[in-house]
């Protein structure tokens, strides 16, 4: 894991000051530690059959997809 990171039980991990490439590894790190330590979290066979298709169908057709900041804007109009 990152060196950064490493430290954290020495001293407040400041994570803003991360690159975002270091970051994403870091929230990765975290959420398996969760997922290994919380069964209910696992994914069925069901569920990985269907994100592998789905992975398979947005590379056969990325266009297909709809950029994260379109679909947030649509997520945060219905709130309003």
């Amino acid at each position: 894991m990152l060196e950064y990171a490493r430290s954290m039980s020495q001293s407040n991990l400041n994570y803003k000051e991360l690159p975002v490439s270091e970051r994403i590894e870091l929230v990765e790190d975290i959420w398996d530690s969760i997922a290994e330590e919380t069964p209910a979290l696992a994914l069925s066979a069901d569920e990985v059959a269907e994100l592998q298709r789905r992975l398979a169908a947005h590379r056969a057709d990325p266009s297909s997809g709809i950029p994260w900041e379109q679909v947030r804007e649509e997520l945060f109009q219905s709130r309003r």
